[in-house]
């Protein structure tokens, strides 16, 4: 399996019911041979409209943080465990993140990141696989609504950015 059949996999995926009210699947985006991985929770609007992973508000607020950190966005790999969009950005249900997770298993295995960053509570779902560190950090969109919570992301970007290899 390759990158870009996950893609194309992903792209017509109908696992779930989340399919039925999206335009089409968000795959994960970025090279094959990236050291550090984001997972998120799931694809918003902008995300289904482009079919490109965190590319909305707080896709934004995510990449110009980690520019102003020194990390380029377009030497990471940034993906969700669910790959569809779902009514009302609510949270995945258990049964939607257990379809979507071998989609993210095959990512992993196939990029083999050193550093995994799980952006916010629902990424944490994401399975452990040893040899990779996981780093655990506020998701984008708390940072950009919370004073504390974006306090609290951008020390946790400047610790990761210690980490990287």
């Amino acid at each position: 399996m390759s990158i870009e059949e996950i893609t194309s996999q992903v792209k017509t995926c109908q696992k779930c019911s989340l399919w039925q009210n999206a335009l089409h699947g968000v795959p994960g985006e970025g090279p094959a041979n990236a050291k550090v991985m984001f997972i998120g929770q799931n694809p918003g609007a902008e995300e289904e409209q482009t079919g490109r992973p965190f590319v909305g508000r707080a896709g934004k607020f995510l990449t110009k943080t980690l520019t102003e950190f020194g990390i380029n966005r377009k030497e990471v790999y940034i993906t969700n465990i669910v790959k569809h969009t779902s009514p009302e950005n609510r949270k995945p249900c258990p049964e939607e993140v257990s379809l979507c997770i071998p989609y993210l298993i095959q990512e992993i295995t196939l990029i083999k990141p050193k550093i995994i960053v799980l952006l916010g509570a629902s990424a944490k779902e994401t399975p452990r696989i040893a040899g990779i560190e996981y780093f655990e950090i506020v998701h984008p969109s708390a940072a950009m609504r919370f004073t504390k919570m974006r306090e609290k992301f951008r020390a946790q970007i400047a610790e990761l950015t210690k980490q990287i290899p």
